[in-house]
């Protein structure tokens, strides 16, 4: 029979044993976590340098004839249960950016992953399954933070269409720097009355004027001007063309105010 002692010793060594089989497992699972973290900084890093064109859709037409096709629906953003679409064909699309505005324009919620993402919110996008979530777009740099302007670059004479339905309710020239510089295109949307959808830096076509019924991604509001020509634009930092753009912005309806 054992005494309590050699018990005792036994329990003792049954403990230490164990111990060292925790040991060991932490060791393991340590260095596969670090193999881990190693492995998603290289294809963070990798995938964060590329600043090419949103991939959208594929257009089976030459860069030059892209930008007189009409875009496929592709919606970019979206506000309560409005949907903002792509008004330019895809193949034409340069970029895609939002920045914030103090003007009392609403805040968009975009639709794909932001390409320009800090380190962490990219590994947590890989390491949640998203980071191939499109259309890529850009927070751009130089004004307020947010999502309240979206800009979708194209170059200058690129076809724009209603990102909605709804219809005209006003056109209005836009001015930059004293220089008049296209339009700028209200419409009401038929999805939500109580907010006005405008869409700038257009050269409207003869065809719209106030009450004109237009279609999302079917009607054709007019082309984008040079805006670049007169003013920086921040979409230049990943875009062609200077980052000529057309601009969208959605603001409370003036009807709808109190």
């Amino acid at each position: 029979m054992a005494s309590p002692r050699s018990r005792q010793a036994a329990r003792l060594r049954e403990r230490r044993r164990r111990s060292q089989r925790r040991a060991r497992r932490l060791v393991l699972l340590s260095v596969l976590a670090v193999l881990g973290v190693v492995t998603l900084l290289f294809t963070a890093f990798g995938s964060s340098g590329s600043s090419g064109p949103a991939p959208i859709a594929i257009e089976t037409v030459s860069l030059a004839d892209a930008t007189a096709v009409r875009p496929r629906p592709q919606v970019l953003a979206s506000i309560g249960n409005l949907r903002i679409q792509l008004p330019v064909a895809a193949g034409a699309l340069t970029a895609i950016g939002y920045h914030g505005s103090s003007d009392g324009s609403l805040s968009l919620q975009p639709v794909g992953r932001q390409a320009n993402a800090g380190l962490l919110e990219r590994l947590w996008r890989r390491i949640a399954g998203s980071g191939r979530e499109s259309p890529r777009w850009y927070q751009l740099e130089g004004g307020p933070a947010g999502t309240n302007v979206l800009d979708v670059g194209a170059a200058p004479g690129t076809d724009v269409y209603a990102p909605v339905k709804g219809s005209v309710i006003a056109v209005s020239d836009l001015v930059v720097g004293g220089k008049r510089v296209g339009s700028r295109i209200d419409l009401r949307p038929s999805e939500s009355p109580s907010v006005m959808v405008s869409v700038m830096n257009v050269r409207p076509d003869p065809s719209i004027a106030v009450g004109t019924p237009v279609l999302a991604a079917s009607s054709k509001l007019g082309t984008v001007v040079d805006v670049a020509s007169v003013e920086e634009q921040a979409l230049a930092a990943h875009a062609p063309d200077g980052g000529n753009n057309v601009s969208v912005s959605v603001y409370p309806s003036p009807g709808s105010l109190p």
